[in-house]
């Protein structure tokens, strides 16, 4: 039966869009086809040309510059300088130790430094470039280039490299960087994929280890082409990565530099700090290192100079260095008894020289007594009778509640390595650490900053801004980062009654300008800027009574290791306080001879900006101050690896 026409003509016009359809996706299809083609074959010849001779592409991190730090007036302390060095990719070198023997012949490479990059050559990854060596000169980064057919996988690089201008003035405090070691990287659960990069530098200890994260930056990356060789051909692209923050702390270079020299050769520390804001102007340790030595890797035996030296110049004393406070203590004990109630400023107790309680004598350090005295006098002249028979009264509880008050027994939050918490103890942390019950004799023991208790030269700086400004002011070591200021440690009121505070700075201020005070021979001439203060000495061994009857041995008499620690603590201007000082002599013997002159010649540093004029000190003092002044002037220390037997 014949279709019908109308039937016919809608079955043409079906068949012909559906061959218009897959005539056009087939045209589509191998039109793509032929300009994929032509882009192969044309545009990109040249790369696939090389391709095909064993050429390949590698994608390379490109490390970023590290964030610089800078004290408080802009002055740089850490810095990137440009240093060339000499990389090896192992699985672009063929045998890598015939390769490194002819380095070796080009230019200086000694045995230390052979063996440490082949254990980092077996260590890392064969894609990844190990640095071989860095520092070198253009004549070596010449003569390798020249010898490059000679050095398969072997290119010089020029890279960043910390360098700490100031040296070991500020060892302690920014600490240093070095090369990425299997330990950083076990206490990493997701390592930046930067550490893995052979030799790159993260921060060890310090405001560089502590600030690692913001320092660091963020790495960039970069396509290289490189040959069957190994050499480079040329760089595809690049994408830089972002520099790490630069830091600005609150810490003052010159101050500082005048901190280390006055400290010398003693094993000692001072800090000092601004007690309106809570900046660090200055935190010193000594003896102290150069950082300069551990940035690409320090020597064993300048390493071993430095460990075997016991006047440990690796430790921050002013932050880890943790001590009994002495007498330095009494100023806690007379706010928990005056806020207790229990004492008035007038009530005298009678010093004798020593006190018996609970079946023991408790001596004083002054063997004949001190007779009838009051709170005033027993700052002044430091009687501990009065202090034994003041924590009885009182209590551990509310001497220990005191204490922290101020800052004692607190980790403060500065950016800097092993931060100590000191100790404050009561009786609860006795029956927790010593599984002991707390005795009365520990009470009197503390009411002299001994037996449990420690503080660090840190705690004690900020004890000593607390007590001038009633406030409870803390640390501040990061000043600004990028430019943005941080937030100061001002702190609110501490919520001691104003009258007893005034009492005890009142009798701070007789230790240093009353005739009869402890640290009389350390004080200042200028009404303007006179200092409050207090000495302090603690005892590292026990006096037995056998020794008291035949006399206690002098500290200068004793090795070094056994002698008394000094101790002084003090701020200036008395009625307009501006700086607060904490100095800790390890085994210098009495505060009042090695603590108290030190810590009074950095508060008229710190106040004056520079030198004082030799007015501030007392008549008799000047000659040798002028002396000392043109000795200091413009020393920066230098790392003492030597070590001394003389505190």
């Amino acid at each position: 039966m014949k279709k019908p026409r109308v039937d016919i003509e809608t079955t043409h016009r079906s068949v012909t869009r559906r061959a218009l359809v897959i005539g056009g996706v087939q045209a589509l299809f191998v039109g793509g086809l032929a300009a994929r083609m032509r882009f192969l074959q044309v545009e990109q010849a040249d790369q696939f040309r090389l391709l095909a001779e064993e050429n390949r592409i590698n994608v390379r991190l490109i490390p970023p510059a590290r964030g610089e730090i800078f004290d408080r007036n802009g002055v740089p302390l850490a810095r990137n300088t440009p240093s060339y060095r000499i990389v090896l990719v192992p699985e672009d070198t063929g045998d890598i130790d015939v390769v490194l023997e002819r380095l070796a012949q080009l230019i200086e490479l000694d045995d230390e430094t052979m063996e440490r990059a082949k254990a980092e050559i077996k260590r890392s990854a064969p894609f990844l470039p190990v640095s071989i060596t860095e520092k070198i000169t253009w004549e070596d980064v010449s003569k390798v280039s020249v010898n490059a057919p000679a050095l398969p996988g072997v290119t010089p690089e020029v890279g960043l490299s910390r360098v700490y201008p100031l040296g070991s003035d500020f060892a302690h405090v920014l600490g240093y960087v070095g090369p990425v070691s299997d330990y950083d990287l076990g206490k990493l659960e997701n390592p930046d994929p930067l550490l893995r990069i052979p030799r790159f530098q993260i921060g060890k200890v310090g405001v560089e280890a502590k600030s690692e994260d913001d320092l660091r930056g963020k790495a960039g990356a970069k396509r290289v082409e490189v040959n069957a060789a190994g050499r480079v051909m040329r760089e595809l692209d690049r994408r830089e990565g972002a520099a790490g923050v630069d830091m600005q702390i609150t810490v003052d270079s010159q101050l500082q530099n005048y901190v280390q020299a006055r400290l010398g050769e003693e094993s000692a520390s001072a800090v000092v700090m601004d007690v309106t804001t809570g900046d660090l102007l200055a935190i010193a340790s000594s003896p102290t290192y150069d950082p300069n030595l551990f940035v690409s890797g320090i020597s064993s035996k300048d390493y071993r100079a430095l460990t075997d030296n016991k006047f440990r110049p690796l430790a921050s004393k002013s932050v880890q260095g943790t001590y009994p406070p002495g007498s330095t203590f009494k100023m806690i004990v007379a706010l928990a008894g005056l806020e207790a109630g229990v004492i008035t400023p007038d009530e005298t107790v009678y010093c004798p020289g020593h006190l018996e309680i609970a079946g023991r004598r408790f001596h004083c350090w002054k063997r004949a007594g001190h007779g009838e005295i009051d709170l005033k006098d027993s700052l002044k002249q430091s009687c501990d009778v009065y202090y034994y028979d003041l924590a009885v009264k009182v209590g551990i509880e509310r001497i220990s509640a005191m204490a922290k008050r101020f800052g004692l027994g607190v980790r403060h939050d500065v950016p800097m390595s092993a931060v100590a918490r000191g100790n404050m103890p009561d009786k609860e942390w006795k029956r927790r650490v010593r599984d002991a019950e707390w005795r009365i004799g520990d009470t009197v023991n503390a009411s002299i900053g001994q037996g449990y208790l420690l503080a660090s030269p840190l705690q004690l700086a900020v004890m000593s801004a607390r007590l001038a400004t009633g406030r409870a002011v803390s640390p501040r070591l990061i000043k600004s980062i990028n430019s943005a200021e941080l937030p100061s440690g001002s702190g609110g009121e501490i919520g001691i009654d104003p009258q007893h505070m005034q009492w005890v700075q009142d009798a701070m201020f007789s230790v240093v300008n009353d005739r009869r005070g402890t640290a009389y021979g350390s004080r200042i001439i200028d009404d303007s800027v006179r200092m409050a203060g207090k000495t302090g000495t603690s005892q590292v061994r026990n006096i037995t009574e056998e020794e008291r009857r035949a006399g206690v041995t002098r500290n200068e008499d004793l090795p070094w290791e056994r002698r008394d620690h000094a101790l002084f603590v003090n701020y200036a201007p008395f009625d307009d306080p501006k700086v607060a000082v904490a100095v800790v002599v390890e085994h210098g013997g009495g505060g009042s001879k090695a603590a108290a002159p030190i810590a009074r010649d950095v508060t008229l540093q710190a106040l004056y900006g520079g030198e004082p004029p030799l007015e501030t000190y007392p008549v008799k003092d000047r000659d040798r101050i002028e002396k000392q002044q043109s000795d200091l002037r413009g020393i920066r220390p230098v790392a003492n690896i030597g070590g001394s037997d003389q505190a």
